[in-house]
């Protein structure tokens, strides 16, 4: 057992360690003002929204981006009451999901291309908030690279709870993998409340075409996809100037459910080394509590669970660290806490996953 925990954990550091390098080969994108040239469509599919769609709209109003330019599609996902959209510059409108799949927010966002006139489409969540340079930085960036697809970031705009700060840095640790993995070529994962490609781009993919019997992954799958055909014509864009803001979950058994949902589509990743890296983060925790419990029966030294950990928690900090200043000024909290329940947490969500239900937006998948 501690030959097998050694091994594992000699693995992951130097896996980690390729994703802090990979991190720092992604240049920081500084917004340019140039000219706007670019149309884009946001695409916004939601259920049950009506808290949370005026706020992400009234970011929309305050974009520094000339409002002809762009226009917002709203894909109602049956919810309980109307949503009634009124007092914007911008155009926006408000269409019916055309249900045909297992996936909600695919066939949401699949009903809205039917009627996208630009070629720019970008997604996002009705949760979300946007930076004023979002669209101004994506169409720098365009005009700049001969791209069809971008990957951009998210962070959670956090309260000083556990929970929350909790959220904030297991985010951290995804988008650091998710930049990191882009900067040693190896990109896999992405974030659907920030994502933008063309509308001849996603019809030459064939949209979700292969994948929509899983309820999420609209953002991984596609990307994958055209990764595995295309990978000359996808970035990263790396600017604190498009980072979207979303909000964490509020109580524990939504945001168990939540990384349920987001780990139950690993098994069906094309890509390889977001397979291996995801068995080996599963491993990595797993030995973790093992360890532990056979701490607690006396069979295994407190010593060595205790080496391996801070050997995780190093390498772990450095990469959440790093993304988080790039993500937030705001300062780290209870990251060794953290640290602490992370495997257990992440080993519950990881084994629920391969047999368990959960639920998203009052369904149960």
């Amino acid at each position: 057992m501690i030959l097998v925990l050694l091994g594992i954990s000699i693995v992951y550091v130097l896996t980690i360690s390729c994703l802090i390098y990979g991190f720092t080969k992604i240049n920081t994108f500084e917004y340019i003002n140039s000219s706007p040239k670019t149309n884009f469509t946001i695409i916004i599919p939601f259920r049950n929204e009506a808290e949370n769609l005026p706020i992400l709209l009234e970011s929309f109003s305050k974009l520094n981006y000339p409002t002809h330019l762009f226009e917002v599609i709203l894909v109602d996902d049956f919810s309980s009451e109307e949503f009634q959209v009124s007092g914007f510059k911008f155009q926006v409108s408000v269409v019916k999901n055309i249900r045909v799949s297992n996936s909600p927010k695919k066939d949401a966002i699949t009903t809205a291309m039917q009627i996208v006139k630009t070629d720019w489409v970008i997604t996002t969540d009705a949760d979300c908030v946007v930076h004023k340079n979002w669209l101004s930085t994506l169409d720098n960036f365009i005009q700049l690279h001969p791209v069809s697809m971008i990957a951009g970031a998210v962070t959670y705009d956090c309260n000083n709870s556990f929970l929350h700060h909790f959220q904030q840095l297991d985010l951290a640790s995804l988008q650091g993998a998710t930049i990191g993995s882009f900067g040693i070529k190896k990109g896999f994962m992405c974030n659907g409340a920030n994502f933008a490609y063309t509308q001849s781009f996603f019809k030459n993919l064939n949209g979700f075409e292969g994948n929509n019997s899983i309820a999420s992954g609209d953002d991984v799958f596609l990307l994958q996809k055209a990764l595995a055909k295309y990978p000359e014509k996808l970035a990263y864009l790396k600017s604190k100037n498009s980072i979207v803001t979303t909000k964490p979950v509020n109580d524990w058994k939504s945001l168990f459910y939540q990384r349920v949902r987001w780990a139950s589509k690993t098994g069906s990743y094309q890509s390889l080394f977001g397979k291996r890296l995801g068995l080996l983060v599963f491993m990595m925790n797993l030995s973790l509590v093992c360890a532990f419990v056979l701490m607690l029966f006396g069979i295994f030294p407190y010593f060595f669970i205790g080496l391996i950990f801070i050997i995780k928690f190093g390498i772990d900090s450095v990469l959440i660290k790093q993304t988080n200043s790039f993500l937030t000024h705001n300062k780290i909290q209870y990251l060794f806490l953290s640290s602490l329940w992370y495997p257990f947490f992440s080993t519950t969500v990881a084994l629920y996953s391969l047999f368990g239900k959960y639920e998203w937006k009052g369904r149960k998948f």
